[in-house]
């Protein structure tokens, strides 16, 4: 076969992943890509996430929608997770259940690596299996402009302990997120899924006077 091409989100920064790529024989090529950090095939788009990073989104509920817009546009969507099981700082049951949902709710596949040595290798190998099935990397999807729904979503997903699903019953609940912070707890308590300890701290978090102590 040809020479094995990877796109890269432009926004990538890890020098010792596009050295090694390069190093290895792999043409890179770089745009800005609506979804993933780097198409292997045009059914094939990879999203990297070092554990911190995993952690994080997950915390944030930011993973869910970067994931189901990734399943949304490809065939293949992956999760490259990069780093070593003692780098995890999260309960094992909750970085399980993330994993699980991600498989069972968006059809992606979850793949380890150790280190950025690893991923290099994972990524070429992935992208030349892929384009020797004559599979060419192709940007797939668009930016796209948030609908206001979305951004409600978004907005009550970051709130701690409120996940998309949550979010959503919330939001079809109260009708608006100005009704949601306006809510008492026993009004909280109404949803789904929402205990008392859960709706004193939505209320909490919601009505605290800003501080940067």
């Amino acid at each position: 076969m040809g020479e094995v091409k990877i796109i890269v989100d432009k926004r990538e920064r890890n020098l010792d992943i596009l050295e090694g790529l390069s190093g290895s024989g792999v043409l890179l090529n770089f745009a800005q890509l609506p979804v993933g950090d780097y198409i292997l095939s045009e059914r094939m788009c990879v999203e990297r996430k070092t554990v911190h990073d995993f952690e994080s989104s997950v915390i944030n509920a930011r993973l869910f929608d970067q994931i189901e817009r990734l399943s949304g546009t490809y065939k293949k969507p992956i999760l490259l997770l990069e780093g070593e099981e003692s780098d995890f700082t999260m309960n094992p049951n909750v970085v399980l259940g993330a994993i699980i949902s991600l498989y069972s709710d968006y059809n992606v596949q979850v793949i380890r690596s150790r280190d950025a040595a690893e991923t290099v290798s994972t990524l070429a190998r992935l992208a030349e299996r892929e384009q020797d099935e004559k599979r060419v990397p192709r940007m797939l999807g668009s930016k796209r402009a948030f609908s206001n729904a979305q951004w409600q979503l978004l907005i009550l997903s970051s709130i701690p302990g409120i996940g998309p699903k949550l979010a959503k019953a919330l939001i079809s609940h109260f009708k608006t997120i100005k009704n949601v912070v306006s809510a008492e707890p026993d009004e909280l308590m109404e949803v789904e899924k929402i205990g008392e300890k859960k709706a004193g701290k939505i209320y909490e978090i919601l009505n605290a006077e800003f501080s940067e102590e």
